[in-house]
């Protein structure tokens, strides 16, 4: 095997890394996360993934250091035009996978701090709400590439984590 080849792979299959509390508490996996490369002087892109909750929660904040703004996004077909506008939450329903797509749901990071470069890692931080209104933070880093990862090169199926956010219970992030 190519050496490149395998060191992209290596890679790829250990840059998200996803801190959970314990085992028994992973109400969230995750899979094929990834955010877009820049090119220099770029201030935006964008983050990527498959979400799929074990019991009904909401993505409602999003924030990552390498970006002064961050915010949850959807691309929508209105007529002839493709439209993107920021949105407040997105539900993750219970057992069935969500993916946030260039074309759908996505992850915007504006105002970067510094320019986003294949084979790096950007720490990113979800929000999310429950059904009692309690707030809880999923955190990750995800690999910067140019491209989605391809299914060989995709880091294995990983769950994430909530981990309780003192003080945010019933409160918009």
């Amino acid at each position: 095997m190519n050496m490149n080849i395998l060191s992209r792979t290596v890679f790829a299959a250990a840059a998200i890394t996803i801190s959970a509390s314990t085992i028994a508490d992973m109400p969230v996996k995750v899979e094929g996360a990834w955010v877009r490369s820049t090119a220099p002087g770029q201030q935006g892109t964008a983050a990527f993934m498959k979400l799929t909750a074990q019991k009904t929660v909401q993505i409602v904040g999003v924030s990552t250091p390498v970006a002064g703004t961050s915010d949850l996004h959807e691309m929508k077909r209105e007529g002839d035009l493709m439209k993107m506008r920021e949105v407040d939450k997105l539900e993750l329903p219970a057992g069935r996978t969500v993916a946030l797509t260039p074309s759908g749901y996505h992850l915007m990071l504006q105002d970067l701090k510094q320019q986003l470069r294949p084979g790096t890692t950007v720490p990113l931080t979800l929000v999310l709400r429950d059904s009692k209104g309690v707030q809880s933070k999923l955190e990750l880093k995800l690999p910067v590439a140019t491209r989605a990862p391809s299914t060989a090169a995709a880091p294995p199926e990983g769950t994430a984590g909530m981990s309780g956010m003192n003080g945010m219970s019933g409160q918009k992030h």
